[in-house]
């Protein structure tokens, strides 16, 4: 077999949806298990549709997410260039040998004819279909003598070409996910080809791009399935050997039916873009995933696994191994229904996994728009104590603003349970005797466990007030730590502060 290489082509007319990653991401690890190139071509023949920013959005969520393309616009490469805006030249050239086939044809219909013929078939309750049964009799090169063809388009007659389907024919079809099937080619309408600016449409361009660009292997969403047919019929008429094609399943709703769209995510809170967004035109912004926190690998690890299992059922994998596992037999046919909470999942193993150091500017960003100056080894010490309770690494503040901010109330139902007659006693002789002993974890644990059994007041007597004077509430990681990490001066300080509120 020649050199695997796939192509990620999304139009740059909307933001990066998590299910365009997910393609991306299929079509980066097929590439890679089988060392082959991994492009990426910006489809931007809709100008229409152009959204300003979409091309650069895309750049950064496949960069974010580890996806670094092989060839690209930014990067170049043999094939360039990587946009069809740019490609324009190319697809002349292949415009005018269609037209030298039998499958192309010049049509110059209206669309006030076409209008009225959709509504003449409304009214006797049929479809309008432009196809191989009605064309022979409308206002296209089909029925026009070759003089009266370039009559037109010397007089600047508008036209736009169209594929003429083969009818009669059985097409056999193959996708590497969904097997073998076949279509009647008579069920196929005349797709345009080449619109009335003579720029050609996704259907065409996509082919002599793929074509030109020696694409192996076109792995793209389901949603392209009904045009797979009209595809390989263009690879005939130029007689061209077709890609192999695999079509991706649908990732679906948290719940009910459909597919998973940007109205699911503000339903139920949760992002379902790589990167966060704004649309200055409808005055929209939606979050994104790495705006919300998580990491890259956890999220690439978990839109890995919609549609695709590996051997072993394992759930957390690198990239590496993602690309030595990855096979596009054994994604799946359907659907795959996105979790929220398997999500955050993902990114709690992954914090978890995460060396102190690499959460840590991250951490450092937050604290600075809270105002706090940074302390590299307490606040890396602070992580490492409280990843293992946290989805986010934002939630460690959550979680352990106490670390940094005294408390100035305390949680009131906490209060009434630990605060008694003989706790202002109890902690005015703790805070006496803790003046004299070194504030590390090991002597503090060693003096508070002989404080409560020189007392004998038992642990939750001593030691639930004491908590409360650090943290405010009965939460927190063990005592000693807590005091190691705020040293004696803070310490001995929030204890006389609760001492004085009683």
């Amino acid at each position: 077999m020649s050199e695997v290489r796939v192509r990620f082509a999304p139009s740059p007319t909307g933001y990066l949806h998590i299910g365009g990653v997910r393609t991306a991401l299929y079509n980066y690890l097929f590439a890679k298990k089988n060392n082959g190139k991994f492009l990426l071509r910006i489809e931007d023949t809709d100008q229409t549709r152009f959204v300003e920013e979409a091309e650069n959005y895309i750049h950064e969520a496949l960069k974010w997410c580890g996806l670094e393309p092989d060839e690209s616009p930014e990067k170049g490469g043999s094939f360039a260039p990587y946009k069809q805006s740019e490609r324009r030249n190319i697809y002349d050239q292949y415009i005018t040998k269609i037209l030298t086939t039998d499958y192309a044809y010049v049509a110059f219909d209206t669309p006030e004819e076409l209008e009225k013929l959709r509504a003449d078939y409304e009214a006797k309750g049929k479809v309008f279909s432009y196809n191989h049964e009605i064309r022979n009799s409308l206002n296209n090169s089909l029925n026009l003598t070759p003089e009266e063809v370039k009559q037109k388009i010397a007089t600047g007659t508008p036209y736009v070409i169209r594929f003429k389907i083969p009818p009669h024919r059985t097409l056999a079809l193959k996708d590497i996910i969904r097997g073998n099937f076949t279509i009647d080619t008579s069920t196929l309408d005349d797709k345009v080809l080449v619109k009335t600016d003579g720029m050609p449409t996704y259907h065409f361009a996509n082919i002599v791009d793929d074509h030109t660009m020696e694409i192996t292997h076109v792995i793209r969403g389901e949603e392209w399935l009904p045009s797979l047919a009209l595809h390989v019929l263009l690879y005939e008429a130029f007689g061209w050997q077709a890609p192999e094609f695999a079509h991706l399943p649908l990732i679906l709703k948290p719940e009910g039916k459909g597919k998973l769209s940007k109205r699911d995510g503000d339903k139920f809170g949760f992002p379902v873009f790589p990167l966060a967004w704004k649309d200055e035109k409808e005055g929209t912004s939606s979050i994104g995933y790495r705006e919300e926190g998580y990491l890259p690998q956890a999220f690439i690890n978990m839109l890995a696994l919609l549609g695709w299992s590996p051997s072993d059922n394992k759930e957390i994998l690198s990239l590496d191994e993602m690309i030595e596992e990855f096979d596009l037999e054994k994604v799946h046919k359907s659907g795959a229904r996105f979790n929220p909470e398997k999500a955050r999942w993902f990114n709690h193993e992954y914090i978890l996994k995460a060396d102190t150091s690499e959460l840590l500017p991250s951490f450092r960003q937050l604290l600075k728009e809270k105002g706090i100056e940074f302390d590299d080894q307490k606040d890396t010490r602070i992580i490492g104590l409280l990843k293992e309770r946290v989805n986010f690494v934002k939630e460690i503040w959550e979680v352990g603003a106490f670390f940094w901010i005294a408390p100035s109330v305390y949680d009131e139902k906490n209060y009434k349970k630990t605060i008694k007659e003989d706790t202002q006693n109890i902690l005015s002789q703790l805070s006496s005797g803790l003046q004299s002993i070194e504030f590390t974890e090991k002597e503090l644990h060693d003096y508070l466990h002989e404080f409560v059994e020189r007392s004998g007041l038992g642990f939750g007597k001593i030691m639930q007030p004491l908590r409360l004077a650090l943290v405010g509430e009965l939460k927190g990681p063990d005592i000693p730590v807590i005091m190691e990490i705020l040293g004696k001066e803070e310490s001995l300080q929030r204890i006389k502060n609760l001492i004085s509120k009683i």
